[in-house]
């Protein structure tokens, strides 16, 4: 396992305004966060206070993309798993990174999956990180970003022991953190979905409790 961070320069380029978020006077934050709770068209095109504000492909997932083909060696005909992918747009650009990856995306979303980036849209499957539909170790490579936060303890359990049952080599993930208290108020104020507030040290507890071996790496909102 190693600390392998490929996610922090977009983080970081995002400005965000905590305070705004918790005092809209249109979407107060329960309503926002009970509003991105449905996973549907107000959580990815809606208003930014309930979401992404509008998600649309722009190329920046494409430095991510290079560099996880670089870091793990990928090649035409292995084949890659993106848990919670979205609309799918790192999943094109690993495709268009490495020609010939079999890349296969599973969203819970039905309104991310059937908004997905056309060209993959056929590839992106419909389910939950916890019940993966897929064989034992299926994917030479399986990655998570930003997903597995989002979910109560007992299904964090059985997604991170999912992820090492349907891995042959190479695992990846990326989730929200803490280290202090300043990052965990920023974290509460902006955050809509998550469901495990945990700092680094209990984020690597569940790692040994489940066997999780993967690479990982954490966002902090500082």
């Amino acid at each position: 396992m190693s600390y392998v961070d490929f996610i922090a320069p977009i983080h970081k380029s995002t400005t965000r305004d905590y305070l705004a978020r918790v005092n809209d006077p249109e979407y107060p934050k329960a309503k926002a966060a009970e509003l991105a709770l449905k996973w549907d068209v107000e959580y990815w095109d809606g208003d930014r206070s309930t979401g992404y504000g509008g998600m649309n492909y722009d190329g920046r997932w494409r430095k991510v993309a290079d560099l996880m083909a670089q870091h793990y060696g990928l090649k035409a005909g292995d084949k890659v798993l993106d848990i919670g992918c979205g609309k799918g747009f790192l999943l094109y650009d690993l495709a268009q990174a490495v020609p010939g990856l079999e890349v296969t995306g599973l969203e819970v979303s039905r309104y991310a999956s059937d908004h997905a980036k056309p060209e993959i849209r056929s590839l992106v499957v419909d389910g939950k990180a916890s019940e993966l539909p897929f064989a034992d170790a299926e994917f030479d490579f399986v990655f998570s970003i930003n997903t597995l936060h989002n979910l109560p303890c007992y299904d964090l359990d059985r997604a991170l022991r999912e992820m090492m049952r349907v891995g042959k080599e190479h695992r990846y993930l990326c989730v929200e953190s803490w280290r202090n208290e300043s990052e965990k108020a920023n974290l509460l104020y902006w955050q809509l979905t998550c469901r495990s507030f945990l700092a680094p040290d209990e984020w690597e507890w569940w790692f040994r409790q489940t066997g999780y071996t993967g690479d990982h790496s954490f966002i902090y909102f500082e």
